[in-house]
C-alpha cells in the first residue's frame, strides 16, 4: 500500500519560515506528480503547489507564489515545501498528494487529480 508521511509542521510567527516534507513509503509507485494542498477551519481544501517528477514543472497558487517553493528528491521519493514570509492566513492543515498517472496541468491543481494522500500536518502562523 502506498503511504505518504508528512513532517515539518508547527507553530511559527508571522514572517517566519517552515519546511514541510512528504515521503512516499510502503509500496512505492512511479510518480507523475506530487502536490501540497491545505485546508483551514471552515474552508474547503485548496491547492498550494505541485511538481512533476519527470520534467520538474512547478505550479503555484497565486496566494503563495513567490513565498513558497516546492521541490523533490527522486532518490528519496520525497517532496518538500519551503514556506517563507509566512502569514496568519497560511494557517491550515497541509496535506501532500501523489498521482502515478500522467495528468494534464489543469488536473494537477485540483484535488481530484491525485490518487494518494497523506494524513496532514498542522501549520500555525501567529500574528
Amino acid at each position: 500500500q502506498v503511504q505518504l508521511v508528512e513532517s515539518g509542521g508547527g507553530l511559527v510567527q508571522a514572517g517566519g519560515s517552515l519546511r514541510l516534507s512528504c515521503a512516499q513509503t510502503g509500496r512505492t509507485i512511479g510518480t507523475h506528480a506530487m502536490a501540497w494542498f491545505r485546508q483551514s477551519s471552515g474552508n474547503e481544501r485548496e491547492f498550494v503547489a505541485a511538481i512533476t517528477w519527470r520534467f520538474d514543472n512547478t505550479y503555484y497558487a497565486d496566494s503563495v507564489n513567490g513565498r513558497f517553493t516546492i521541490s523533490r528528491d527522486n532518490a528519496k521519493n520525497t517532496v518538500y515545501l519551503q514556506m517563507n514570509s509566512l502569514e496568519p492566513e497560511d494557517t491550515a492543515v497541509y496535506s501532500c498528494a501523489l498521482t502515478g498517472a500522467t495528468k494534464l496541468p489543469y488536473r494537477l491543481i485540483r484535488s481530484d487529480g491525485y490518487d494518494y494522500w497523506g494524513q496532514g500536518t498542522q501549520v500555525t502562523v501567529s500574528s
